[in-house]
């Protein structure tokens, strides 16, 4: 048995168990795919951190994007011109860096690939947005798209927008507005702490944070203010004791992937007892290490959170669960599941797997999935949906029937922002193919 038909086989022994109590598992190849058996399948590149100190981080894509378009498939594919037709997911390993992306990007369209999916650093994504612009004008017969499930530095879609760019994640500003409306309730809070890492995201969250700080909480002194090189720090304990020594009240932090958990864990040990703002700390390991000095300390925004408050969110979620049981594989993304819905709706529309034809329909798509809403921008392709935020609590604790990671540790749900709510004003000026 070849490396395929044992993650089919897998996809199928996983998604008989989990039908009863969760039908959106669904097999990868059922039999309406059949249709499908005799055209090549549509092929999507991952490229992404698949080793080296964020392989964590790509894996946890990997995972939500192959349960995505097992989902599409299992309701047959996609509807081209020619008929149904699969997706199919291929992994490019960037190893982290801009210059082995632009190699793994190459790799991709010459293997077929019509669409790239990329979203764990902004830089990469920068580099793969000019470098696609290059290469759908010199080569319109074999244009791409890049669709954007994490890249949130929010110069993507405002000066460096592209017709060929969809990001499907709330920039940082958006979710820095949806962070700011708890901190400025916070009446007790005198001091905060800005630390991020030093790339362009890190560098506009801080940014953000002291415009915003200055705005809406002017009374709020910055305690200390740090950026750090990306993924290279072993040991965070210096950087908590400045925390600690700096008098501040809560830590403010973009921080994602071992950096935060890094982080995190330090300023436990080093006996820090405030809060931690975040924009990832409701996964990947951050609970975990944060242990019980984290009950209603961590805050995080997301576009969704396993304890959304609805009977289609916890279906969806244990759907998650029963597909991937392990504790360690428990880091779920609703919008990269809308991603791949919007995608399928997009090709379904033009009836080809053609770049432009598809761009066209994806600025309109319009796609809902367990109870959340989401639309494309055609302005600037960003994609506009409801964020919520969440505070850390016992797995049990009224609002927190689920944890995670196994950690006994959930986000409890206290702030829900609509998505007309959380837009934001675009400065894009895109430049639309003749």
């Amino acid at each position: 048995m070849n490396p395929i038909q044992r993650r089919q086989a897998l996809v199928r022994t996983a998604s008989l168990l989990a039908a009863a109590a969760a039908p959106l598992a669904a097999v990868a190849q059922p039999a309406s795919a059949g249709k499908s058996a005799g055209l090549a399948p549509v092929k999507l590149a991952l490229i992404e951190s698949l080793s080296g100190p964020f392989a964590n981080t790509g894996e946890a894509v990997y995972r939500n994007l192959m349960w995505a378009i097992e989902r599409v498939n299992a309701r047959g594919g996609v509807t081209t011109a020619q008929g149904k037709r699969l997706l199919q997911l291929e992994r490019f390993d960037n190893k982290g860096q801009t210059e082995e992306s632009l190699l793994m990007l190459r790799s991709a369209i010459d293997s077929g690939a019509h669409f790239v999916l990329q979203g764990n650093s902004s830089a990469v994504a920068a580099a793969l947005i000019d470098a696609l612009n290059k290469h759908n004008e010199r080569e319109p017969q074999r244009r791409v798209l890049f669709l954007n499930y994490s890249a949130v530095d929010p110069i993507l879609t405002n000066e460096l927008c592209s017709f060929w760019h969809f990001r499907f994640d709330a920039h940082a500003d958006m979710r820095m507005t949806a962070l700011m409306q708890l901190v400025a309730e916070d009446k007790q809070l005198q001091r905060m702490y800005l630390i991020g890492q030093d790339y362009s995201f890190g560098q506009a969250v801080l940014r953000e944070a002291r415009g915003q700080l200055g705005e809406r909480r002017p009374d709020i002194a910055i305690a200390g203010e740090e950026l750090h090189p990306i993924g290279r720090i072993k040991d965070f304990l210096p950087y908590a004791a400045k925390i600690k020594a700096s008098g501040a009240q809560a830590v403010l932090t973009g921080n994602w992937g071992n950096d935060l958990t890094l982080l995190v864990k330090a300023a436990r040990e080093a006996g820090f007892d405030g809060r931690f703002y975040t924009f990832y700390g409701n996964a990947l390991g951050a609970p975990a290490a944060m242990g019980e000095a984290g009950i209603g300390k961590v805050v995080a925004v997301a576009d969704w959170l396993p304890n959304m408050p609805t009977p289609e969110s916890a279906e969806f979620y244990r759907a998650f669960r029963a597909r991937f049981p392990r504790p360690q594989d428990d880091y779920v993304h609703m919008r990269m599941q809308l991603m791949i819905e919007a995608l399928a709706q997009a090709i379904d529309r033009a009836r080809s797997d053609d770049a432009l034809a598809v761009a066209r329909q994806l600025e309109r798509a319009d796609v809902t999935l367990a109870g959340q809403r989401g639309t494309m921008r055609a302005a600037d392709h960003q994609f506009q949906q409801p964020l919520v935020v969440g505070v850390m609590d016992r797995q049990g604790a009224p609002g927190v029937p689920f944890d995670v990671e196994g950690s006994g540790y959930g986000f409890r749900v206290v702030r829900q922002i609509s998505a007309s709510d959380a837009a934001m004003a675009t400065t894009c000026q895109m430049k639309r193919p003749g």
